[in-house]
């Protein structure tokens, strides 16, 4: 963990120097989830010691996050955006000429589905579409209102909890399930572990790279196929036909701003090359559990075991001063 301390006391130090003037003051979009939380560190550290940059770290969440880099101009850089939960305000952002999509910072792309723990499938294997579901939702009974399930929704705020909320409707599921806000990811997070130690029944979203679904075996639930139509109307809050279908295959993007594409070329094409595959994300992920790691913390692992990967991000010449920064 001391590696993290000595990563940013040598950041801060290379972009004191006068020879670091030129990049000037960037913002990153830092996401509220720990691969995000990993990508936007590599790219703060990287950009501080290797592009002589001043980094301002902004938290946020996908919805807020993307709306505001499109309609403000800030942050400059979102490092990691589902782009199926935003399409609609970030494909209006590209048309304006505003923001831009700069790199597949997930190479393998994201997986978004609804799931039951693997010993409850096991256990139940007629349990395998939403029908199945609704049909046995007193498996699955609330606490808080013992009549009706309770299915586990992403925390309000964030993109999939429009699309959950459409689908949710779509399917039918408000007659014998309770949609549950977690109140945070960590809630989410949480509410798996919880349910697998004490092998309660559980249903819900979730998502991969993560380093949960790398410890506890999940099973998809079968949902009907994506249409894009109607995937695109369950991104918006005030859809108006919602679709009962499934997430597409997810893009994850690095975006930034048009102005920031322009104004810093050299930035702009270290942050379209990062790239990481899924394998090495659940890696790093699973390490930062063990270890208690926070994004900074998670992204100096990173960068001291993955650097035959982050090396073809740069021009030799700044992979140079970040190898030198990592001594």
């Amino acid at each position: 963990m001391r590696l993290v301390i000595g990563l940013a006391v040598a950041a801060a130090a290379c972009a004191a120097t006068p020879a670091f003037a030129a990049c000037g003051k960037v913002s990153i979009g830092e996401m509220n989830w720990s691969s995000a939380r990993v990508i936007a560190n590599i790219e703060k550290f990287v950009l501080q010691v290797g592009y002589g940059c001043k980094i301002e770290m902004i938290k946020t969440t996908t919805v807020p996050g993307v709306t505001s880099q499109v309609e403000k101009g800030t942050p400059d850089v979102i490092s990691e955006t589902w782009i199926n939960s935003i399409r609609s305000v970030f494909t209006k952002g590209v048309k304006e000429g505003r923001v831009v999509k700069a790199g597949d910072v997930l190479s393998d792309g994201g997986l978004e589905a609804w799931f039951i723990p693997k010993y409850l499938a096991d256990k139940h294997p007629e349990i395998k579409t939403v029908e199945d579901l609704k049909r046995n939702w007193k498996l699955f009974a609330d606490p808080e209102n013992p009549g009706k399930g309770r299915f586990h929704n992403c925390p309000a705020g964030w993109g999939c909890r429009l699309v959950n909320d459409n689908m949710f409707k779509a399917y039918g599921m408000g007659d014998t399930f309770v949609n549950f806000d977690p109140g945070s990811g960590d809630g989410l997070k949480g509410s798996i572990a919880k349910a697998y130690e004490q092998k309660q029944a559980w249903v819900g979203y979730y998502w991969a790279p993560t380093a949960i679904l790398g410890r506890y075996k999940m099973v998809q639930l079968k949902l009907n196929p994506s249409d894009p139509v109607g995937h695109a109307c369950n991104t918006k809050k005030d859809c108006s036909k919602p679709h009962a279908g499934s997430y597409p295959p997810s893009r994850v993007l690095s975006t930034t701003t048009k102005a920031f594409s322009v104004s810093h070329p050299a930035e702009f094409a270290f942050i379209a090359k990062v790239s990481i595959p899924n394998a090495t994300m659940n890696a790093i992920l699973a390490w930062g559990e063990k270890n208690q790691g926070k994004g900074a913390e998670m992204a100096g692992y990173f960068m001291q075991t993955q650097k035959s990967l982050w090396r073809k991000w740069m021009p030799a010449d700044v992979a140079k001063k970040v190898e030198a920064a990592l001594k």
